[in-house]
């Protein structure tokens, strides 16, 4: 009776002894997956995707959990978790390349505002020579030059932060400069036209 008894101990404590050599916390998958993550992070995938950033961070949240549960069963299961883990570094990859795909169409949509706008700054100052000299319409051209200069401080200050790679930051910058820009364009170009207008009626 003893030996049966010595042999069931004996037998439980193989058991235990090789599922706890063959289940131990996968720190070195845990450690990959944090650091393609981290990865993801650095690429700015919080700010340029933050939708995919946050799914995948809830990912890695959600194995944690399912290792943190492990951990408090007599015989512990990490296969699962450990191919969890490797979908959640594949995962943070395809975050990352997304993120950068992000600051690249950005990029190109920020030149291009650039470009329109400088186009509106050109045209307008032409614009300004062109519009009537009367007394209000000086002051109001002061006004309008005054607008002008501080719409090409914010282009250089955009250029600035492009160069920083603030894109987010430059893209709301250099859309403000462009309905500005727009909006004066316009104006002279309705002043100019019925300036002309009543010219012509009044030499007719």
């Amino acid at each position: 009776m003893r030996s049966k008894l010595f042999f069931g101990l004996s037998t439980l404590g193989v058991i235990l002894m090789l599922s706890t050599s063959c289940s131990k916390v996968p720190q070195a998958e845990i450690d990959s997956a944090n650091l393609a993550i981290q990865e993801a992070q650095a690429a700015g995938a919080d700010q340029y995707v933050p939708e995919a950033y946050t799914s995948l961070v809830d990912s890695m949240n959600s194995v944690m959990e399912g290792i943190e549960a492990q951990k408090s069963k007599l015989i512990k299961k990490y296969g699962a978790s450990k191919e969890y883990l490797a979908n959640v570094g594949m995962y943070a990859n395809e975050v990352k390349q997304q993120a950068e795909t992000k600051k690249e169409e950005l990029k190109i949509e920020i030149q291009n505002i650039l470009t329109q706008v400088k186009t509106l700054l050109d045209e307008n100052k032409v614009l300004v020579t062109e519009a009537p000299k009367g007394k209000e319409g000086t002051s109001a051209l002061v006004a309008i030059k005054n607008e002008i200069t501080a719409i090409e401080t914010s282009v250089n200050e955009a250029n600035t932060m492009f160069t920083n790679g603030e894109y987010l930051s430059t893209l709301d910058k250099v859309k403000a400069a462009q309905t500005k820009a727009a909006s004066i364009n316009a104006e002279l170009k309705e002043v100019i036209a019925k300036y002309k207008m009543n010219t012509k009626g009044k030499k007719a």
